[in-house]
């Protein structure tokens, strides 16, 4: 998915949960509602997160220059993983807490009606960003299931703001539920304990966020499909011998990088050399419009 399109679902999410954020703060102190309490610090760390993720994209921007010079674009991948941890250290830790401590010490919760329209405007508008950054998704996930679709993503800014409104859809109907048994028994613990459970949601998510981004800040390949077909395109040149090895990179969303070692034949001069990366350059990056270098190093063929 280009950068644009990334964009708009963050520009989406990050209108809606500012919204919601306020009604859901507002709703929490006519209310007294742990949960909803919670529900507000979980849409005020979604916003500052999508705006985490716009200055991610902004960096990844940047052209490249005499000290990184293969560009910025893993910048996207550092704030990616940056959402993780404050998804995780701000939003389930508060969640948590609060949780525990309305546990502890319950608290009577007034004009329980407020805390039904807030969750039900936005559940509404949760639910429109949520559908837009799906439909995105779908786009880009081809014929491949949704785990393997994110498993195998290159760019985490759209799985990321997928995954926050999915933690944000159930955490809704959990603080729903949790107001709702409160009020129906008449013991506020179950406020409080829902709360917990929206910051174990919110943990798990974040978990599942950081292991995924973790892998594209290290360092990812390209994907399997991609990989075999830039050796395949090699294999064709006649005038190599055998290709030894194929190193990709993602270096961005939208940059690999490349690395061949070819086994060039004996009886091919130097001027023929330099024709054949020239010509094997250009067919791998117009097969595959996301490479953006190829370095080929010649040497001769490894025995195994």
């Amino acid at each position: 998915m280009s950068a644009s399109a990334s964009k708009k679902v963050i520009y989406a999410a990050l209108a809606g949960n500012l919204a919601i954020a306020v009604t859901k703060f507002i709703a929490a102190g006519i209310t007294g509602s742990a949960a909803m309490l919670s529900e507000g610090i979980h849409s005020i760390v979604d916003t500052g997160n999508q705006g985490l993720l716009l200055y991610g994209l902004r960096r990844a921007q940047k052209p490249a220059d005499a000290h990184f010079p293969f560009g910025y674009g893993k910048e996207v991948y550092f704030w990616s993983f940056v959402v993780a941890l404050l998804i995780f250290a701000v939003g389930a830790g508060a969640s948590i807490y609060e949780g525990l401590r309305r546990f502890v010490h319950p608290e009577s919760m007034e004009r329980v009606m407020v805390n039904y329209i807030v969750l039900g405007l936005a559940m509404l508008f949760e639910g429109a960003s949520w559908f837009f950054a799906l439909r995105e998704f779908s786009k880009t996930k081809g014929r491949r299931g949704f785990i393997e679709a994110v498993h195998r993503g290159k760019n985490p800014s759209l799985f990321v703001v997928l995954f926050e409104d999915s933690a944000a859809m159930l955490g809704l109907l959990v603080a729903l539920a949790g107001i709702a048994l409160g009020q129906i028994t008449g013991n506020t613990r179950y406020d409080g304990l829902a709360s917990i459970v929206i910051g174990l949601i919110l943990g798990g998510t974040a978990t599942w966020l950081a292991y995924e981004t973790k892998g594209l800040l290290v360092g990812e390949s390209a994907l399997p499909e991609v990989v075999r077909d830039i050796r395949h395109i090699a294999g064709q040149c006649p005038e190599i011998e055998h290709v030894n090895e194929v190193l990709t990179l993602h270096m961005g969303p939208e940059f690999i990088l490349v690395n061949l070692s070819v086994d060039f034949k004996n009886s091919i001069s130097a001027a023929e050399v330099e024709r054949t990366i020239q010509r094997l350059d250009r067919r791998i990056k117009q097969a595959h419009p996301l490479v953006r270098r190829v370095f080929v190093e010649g040497e001769a063929r490894r025995v195994r």
